[in-house]
């Protein structure tokens, strides 16, 4: 059984845009959740990308889980229209402190 690569997730912020960013030791991709900042305690979670090369790795988990623990630190709540966030957020109704529905 091979053990998954370590993630090393970090946040770029530009503003009223920012994005969480994945990136694995050794490969040159990156992977991305996009976020929007409507005000300091909403936001909205655009998009989650992850290349072909991150298959399996559990990245786009990892962006989300990262995008929940920094909504929980910084006291903002989440409009999920990503996709991805959006379906997360479903199996996950411990994350209704930060999602808004």
């Amino acid at each position: 059984m091979t053990e998954k690569p370590a993630i090393q997730i970090s946040y770029e912020d530009k503003g009223h845009k920012g994005r969480f960013v994945a990136r694995i030791n050794g490969v040159a991709d990156e992977g991305e959740l996009t976020i929007s900042r409507v005000s300091d305690v909403l936001i909205i979670a655009d998009g989650t990308f992850v290349p072909d090369t991150f298959r399996g790795t559990g990245t786009a988990s990892a962006l989300v889980q990262a995008l929940i623990a920094d909504a929980r630190a910084k006291a903002y709540r989440i409009v999920p229209l990503c996709p991805f966030v959006r379906a997360q957020s479903l199996k996950h109704p411990e994350w209704s402190d930060v999602i808004q529905n």
